[in-house]
């Protein structure tokens, strides 16, 4: 038996990404019992896994003994799903977004703070090299003080109205594009900028997907407290153009950028560095850190406290977007 028993709350879409980084670490976490309301769907998984198959993740909170959950549940799901599981004694790995408005950001809170539970927020981009590395650098001063953020995730996605299901509802996806794909260029930029937001507001577009209901496309702006302005952009609706960075920082002595897998930084003094990374599994390396955090008993990269603070970052933006203004960032 691994080390953690981890029981896998919806067993479709990312669960699969998932469920690859507890094959790779089985020595130390793995996945005993699977819930998914769709029970063909939970008797798949229970066949793949070896897992005892629930439909209802109460049940199976009830029933086993479990170390953990990973939450891999559509958007609008999620509070349930952490509230449960915290008063349960279980510890949580939860994809993104944590939640969908202030008010289940302050159950989401309460339930791990009152339970003594760790929760992790599942931002498997953190596990980039490339991000590793620049995060090193930040930190070590290498550019001086830092000036400017920006992230970019976007791509041409080909969703349509039959394969779109519950993203294509602002009430069950929280939004459009944004908070969806657009969530992972926001937790790098709060990752990077090194600050807590502040204030942040957007321009949302619906280019090429109008038969959903939110945007397909954002541009945001965020302020952070020690000064650190951030610029986003992300889309479904079409490729970044090719000189595009995946995100890059500016600061006093200099900069550096990044494609995602390579990173360079160049100072004014004319001193610069490239650094040729390999890429990793980010799904693979985000489970070993949920395990290694867990057992160690370390905080995870992002907890509850990140995952409320880009919730709070796109819900200013959405604010921002929706009344022309530059919204304040609300801490639950």
């Amino acid at each position: 038996m691994p080390q953690i028993k981890v029981g896998l709350i919806g067993a479709g879409g990312i669960a699969s990404a998932h469920i690859k980084g507890y094959a790779a670490h089985a020595d130390k976490i793995g996945i005993t019992a699977v819930a998914d309301a769709v029970e063909e769907t939970a008797k798949a998984r229970e066949a793949e896994l070896g897992a005892t198959a629930y439909t209802d993740y109460r049940e199976m909170l009830a029933n086993e003994e479990l170390d953990a959950v990973d939450i891999c549940l559509p958007h609008h799901l999620h509070r349930d799903a952490i509230v449960a599981a915290a008063e349960a004694g279980k510890h949580i790995l939860c994809e993104k977004p944590l939640c969908l408005s202030a008010e289940e950001a302050a159950d989401v809170r309460r339930a791990v703070e009152a339970n003594g539970v760790t929760l992790m927020s599942a931002h498997n981009q953190l596990f980039m090299p490339a991000v590793a590395k620049a995060k090193e650098l930040l930190e070590a001063g290498t550019i001086g003080t830092v000036y400017e953020v920006r992230t970019t995730d976007s791509f041409y996605n080909d969703f349509d109205p039959s394969s779109m299901g519950w993203r294509a509802s602002s009430k069950t996806s929280g939004g459009g594009e944004l908070i969806d794909t657009g969530y992972h260029p926001t937790y790098l930029m709060l990752h990077l900028a090194g600050g807590m937001p502040v204030e942040a507001t957007a321009m949302l577009s619906t280019h090429r997907l109008k038969f959903m209901e939110g945007e397909d496309s954002a541009q945001v702006l965020i302020r952070f407290d020690n000064g650190v302005v951030g610029q986003l952009v992300t889309s479904w609706a079409y490729q970044p153009a090719g000189s595009t960075e995946r995100f890059s920082a500016v600061g006093e002595l200099g900069s550096l950028h990044s494609d995602g897998t390579s990173l360079t930084y160049q100072l004014r003094s004319g001193e610069s560095e490239t650094f040729e990374l390999e890429p990793v599994d980010t799904f693979v390396a985000e489970i070993e850190h949920f395990a290694d955090s867990l057992i160690g008993k370390t905080r995870p990269l992002h907890t509850e406290v990140e995952g409320i603070a880009v919730l709070g970052i796109l819900l200013a933006a959405y604010e921002g977007a929706r009344n022309k203004t530059i919204a304040p960032v609300i801490r639950p």
